[in-house]
């Protein structure tokens, strides 16, 4: 019985269900103190104990006993105080494992297009001209039209050769990591939380692509502080990567006669990101009065006053309280969910189940979804 990997799944379990360390006690029939010193490693728990926090909280008690591998090259800037952080790397790794696992016995792994891309800009001194460079020769590597927009952020890293993991946690704290090659990877994880934007999901998906080819270097589990300037650089990469220059004046000065608000709107559905994506890439040319403007022409458009770092309220309290895809965004012309779809996995298991490689149990384990949801899926196969 590895006492350390107990705790770390006890940990990773009971944050997974919303517990806290009282309830897991209540269900165990210990003292809070005792379940403490369990979940951190400083004692060992009887059969018995584990199998009442197992059947109380739902879950499986071989779980709780799975090995546990740390991973070391991963750019998570979190603060190390996050309370999920150790349980989001566990699941990363434990989804990264199960990746590399289908991709092996299916002999199917992606080559990673960007290697040669990345090792030209190590060359290059960093700042904002870097971050566009990489941008724009990022765009030529997935054999992306200069002036093409991106509609399947997801899809298309996929197909350089990068996994890519929507995970949703309930924080607006954390927006996504990375991982290397040497672990995995690469591997892109974006927090698909109803309450952050679709378009949100985008960019951060952008931003990890820009570490990764602009930071390797610093990929260090045990930093946790971000450096302001690697940030600055990967937004940039981002910016330029989902909305390429020539393409954004284009788009934006074929709106010339429009009122800002609607041109704003406009450019932001062609390329799928933020209205304050497009207010950076305008505050560039027009300097940052026109974000000033801009709230003054949404106000007298709809009533409503947005602060310079609050996302707009695209929908009533009522449709907030009521609709689920309204749950998704504050963002005005929201995008939705199927705007952001991860689906090699998914084709990776279905796959495997046919081939008779893995069996249904295996599939809905990887995919983390219960078993009867996995045979509903299984009969949906066309």
């Amino acid at each position: 019985m590895d006492q350390n990997n107990i705790a770390m799944n006890l940990r990773r379990l009971r944050e997974a269900k919303g517990y806290t360390q009282e309830e897991m006690a209540n269900m165990a029939g210990i003292s809070r103190v005792a379940y403490r010193n369990i979940e951190s490693g400083k004692s060992t728990p009887k059969v018995s104990t584990l199998q009442n926090i197992a059947l109380g909280a739902g879950i499986k008690l071989q779980d709780l006993f799975v090995s546990v591998r740390t991973m070391e090259k991963v750019r998570f800037r979190a603060l190390k105080k996050m309370h999920s952080r150790e349980s989001i790397l566990i699941e990363v790794a434990r989804w990264l494992d199960d990746f590399s696992y289908l991709e092996k016995v299916l002999n199917d792994s992606k080559e990673y297009k960007f290697q040669a891309l990345a090792n030209r800009l190590d060359s290059l001194p960093d700042g904002e001209e870097r971050a566009k460079f990489a941008a724009k020769e990022a765009r030529v590597t997935l054999k992306l039209k200069p002036k093409e927009p991106i509609r399947d952020i997801a899809g298309l890293l996929e197909s350089g050769g990068i996994k890519v993991y929507p995970y949703k946690l309930t924080s607006d704290k954390f927006f996504g990591l990375s991982v290397a090659k040497d672990e995995g990877g690469p591997a892109i994880i974006v927090n698909v939380w109803d309450r952050i934007s679709v378009e949100r999901w985008i960019f951060s998906a952008a931003h990890e692509l820009g570490h990764l080819l602009l930071h390797l270097d610093s990929y260090n589990i045990d930093e946790s502080v971000e450096n302001k300037a690697e940030e600055k650089e990967a937004d940039i990469f981002a910016s330029y990567f989902l909305m390429p220059e020539e393409a954004f004046w284009r788009e934006w000065e074929d709106t010339y006669g429009v009122p800002l608000v609607n041109r704003v709107f406009k450019v932001k559905g062609i390329f799928q990101v933020s209205y304050k994506t497009v207010l950076y890439r305008l505050s560039e040319k027009y300097g940052n009065g026109i974000w000033g403007r801009f709230y003054a022409a949404y106000k007298a458009k709809t009533g409503k006053s947005l602060g310079i770092k609050d996302e707009p309220e695209a929908l009533t309290q009522d449709k907030f309280q009521h609709s689920p895809e309204a749950l998704r965004s504050r963002e005005p012309n929201s995008l939705l969910s199927s705007h952001f779809i991860e689906d090699r996995l998914s084709r990776l298991v279905r796959q495997a189940i046919e081939k008779d490689k893995i069996t249904m149990s295996r599939g809905a384990e990887i995919l983390k979804i219960d078993l009867g949801s996995m045979r509903e899926l299984v009969s949906s196969w066309v």
